[in-house]
């Protein structure tokens, strides 16, 4: 009697988002070793590179329909490295060296502070509001410290007279990612869509400015949406506190 035979399902992973992952990784990996050189500038620009190609991972991943519960969280590891460590170890190697214990804390709250936004995101996945995020993004809080170097690079500001303001922001950002402040998600902008022809116009312009100053308009863009947070939530708050009296 022959032997019965088993039928094995062969598994495997997507390729094409994959790769978009492993692209902002690496990036984000490649910031850490050029900082480790003293390439302060190509770190921070290798930071922005990984959320770019992190923004387009999941975008490919819809549009060819190839999600996977392994592509979430391939993508998750792939953020502690690009927008937790990177961001903490590019900072800490450019201001904090000197400060010893204190920016070696305040390098350990960015990085921990992506780790558990990002667990706490994995958790909710099934059951968070698509509308808002729940803490700051770890691409935002990671654009924050990556914008405010370059802009220090790019004007040769001394470290010296601002290292504890970095100090302040690496903190504030490590919080606001475990906050409960609410983030707009951007997941309703329909690009499919008609938009009026002024609405093609401004996007034209925003573009234009930010190339003509990428330093300065990336991190004012990025510490605003880290401040509208805060205020959200608060308008929220007091509409919910309305509706409860009337």
């Amino acid at each position: 009697m022959l032997p019965e035979k088993r039928l094995t399902r062969r598994r495997g992973i997507y390729l094409l988002p994959n790769l978009f992952t492993t692209g902002a990784m690496f990036s984000g990996f490649y910031a850490i070793t050029s900082a480790m050189g003293g390439r302060f500038e190509t770190a921070v620009i290798a930071i922005f590179v990984a959320m770019i190609l992190d923004g387009l991972d999941g975008r490919v991943a819809r549009l060819t329909n190839t999600q996977s519960e392994f592509g979430a969280q391939y993508d998750s590891l792939s953020d502690m490295v690009s927008f937790g460590a990177a961001p903490a170890l590019v900072m800490y190697l450019w201001a904090f060296s000197s400060l010893g214990k204190v920016g070696l804390f305040a390098a350990f709250v960015h990085a921990a502070g992506g780790a558990l936004r990002l667990a706490r995101f994995n958790t909710q996945l099934a059951t968070a509001d698509k509308n808002y995020f729940q803490g700051l993004p770890s691409p935002a809080a990671a654009a924050i410290l990556a914008g405010f170097i370059w802009i220090c690079l790019e004007y040769k500001y001394d470290i010296e007279m601002f290292k504890y303001f970095a100090l302040g922001l690496t903190v504030s950002t490590g919080l606001l990612m475990v906050s409960n402040f609410r983030y707009w998600s951007f997941k309703k902008i329909d690009l499919k869509g008609k938009v009026p022809f002024i609405v093609a116009i401004a996007a034209m312009l925003g573009i234009a400015f930010v190339m003509a100053q990428p330093q300065t308009m990336l991190f004012l863009f990025f510490l605003g949406y880290a401040i509208s947070g805060p205020v959200i939530t608060l308008v929220m708050r007091r509409r919910r506190l309305q509706g409860r009296k009337a």
